[in-house]
């Protein structure tokens, strides 16, 4: 029992780790072959946004609003791709239920 204990501290420290590591690692995603970038840290909070200046035309409204949905999305997922490989790492061999979210 007492070993049990030990192990779920020593996983919860790594937790706490890992939260502080995904809050400072930073994912950009793409989209319209560069011309929009976003970045998130680890957690998908967004950090910064760029945009081409060919972008800014009037006409091109539509364009530029789905190329950010577009770079936030491809972010997203690279970031909790990111995110689920860490938390591998830490967790190793544990069996967690699947969709439990520990951050």
């Amino acid at each position: 029992m007492f070993d049990m204990m030990k192990k779920a501290q020593q996983l919860q420290s790594k937790m706490q780790e890992l939260q502080k590591e995904l809050e400072s690692t930073e994912i950009e995603g793409m989209s319209g072959a560069g011309m929009v970038t976003v970045t998130l840290n680890g957690k998908g909070e967004m950090r910064g946004l760029t945009i081409d200046d060919s972008l800014f035309a009037a006409n091109e409204k539509d364009v530029l609003e789905d190329l950010i949905i577009a770079a936030h999305k491809d972010a997203k997922t690279k970031a909790e791709e990111e995110a689920a490989a860490k938390m591998k790492e830490v967790t190793g061999d544990l069996p967690i239920p699947p969709g439990l979210k520990l951050f």
